[in-house]
């Protein structure tokens, strides 16, 4: 998980989180990675829409973005 982490931060590309808050509420989030430490990260949220730090340990699942594309023409 840190690897993936750490790859983002370094290529910008956008990840889908379901996170465990601080309060215990689950939240699935779209995330950019900033800034990785030993036991947390840095990233823009833009479900939020401002820079937040996460937790590693409270990561329930984290994945690249699925890329959406058009059906049909």
């Amino acid at each position: 998980m840190k690897g993936l982490l750490l790859r983002t931060a370094i290529t910008g590309e956008r990840l889908e989180m379901i996170y465990l808050s601080a309060k215990g509420d689950i939240t699935q989030r779209i995330i950019k990675v900033e800034k990785v430490g030993e036991e947390s990260f840095r990233a823009y949220c833009y479900t939020r829409k401002q820079l937040r730090t996460f937790k590693i340990n409270n990561i329930l699942s984290i994945a690249p973005l699925k890329k959406r594309y058009n059906q049909g023409a």
